[in-house]
């Protein structure tokens, strides 16, 4: 997760990532973390439409805490506009540039945590001001294809 403020933990998933999985995730980094950066209760949370996002024991989860933060509906079938794929952009382009290349899980996994660390502050901040022109693009085009 980030926010324009700062970028979140990554949390490496062992297993497949089941709603039960999602919720325990949700519950014990994102909650945290928003009630300390939000709290006031003026965040904002985003999660697209992932199979584990929608299961009814996630959904209940955020019906009982709406009041620390605001859950964004995402559209159905909707363009990909969630903005963390573009920060995975950054960590798959620097690892693409490590020489040597990771040889095994643990070298890969710490050098997606160096790279997740070393994303300037700038890009994940340009990536939260874009969303309101993302949001309009969806809208003119009716949730079909767009270019942005």
């Amino acid at each position: 997760m980030f926010s324009w403020h700062d970028l979140g933990p990554l949390i490496r998933v062992e297993q497949l990532l089941n709603s039960t999985t999602y919720l325990s995730i949700v519950a014990d980094q994102v909650h945290p973390i928003m009630l300390m950066a939000y709290p006031n209760g003026d965040g904002f949370f985003i999660q697209d439409n992932a199979p584990c996002h929608g299961a009814r024991i996630v959904q209940e989860w955020f019906q009982e805490h709406e009041g620390d933060f605001t859950l964004l509906r995402w559209p159905p079938q909707s363009p990909d506009l969630n903005p963390i794929e573009h920060l995975w952009d950054e960590v798959k382009r620097a690892i693409r540039q490590l020489v040597p290349q990771p040889s095994n899980l643990t070298e890969l996994d710490s050098a997606i945590h160096q790279a997740w660390c070393q994303i300037p502050r700038i890009i994940f901040q340009h990536l939260m001001e874009s969303m309101p022109r993302r949001i309009a693009a969806v809208l003119k085009a009716k949730g079909g294809p767009m270019k942005y």
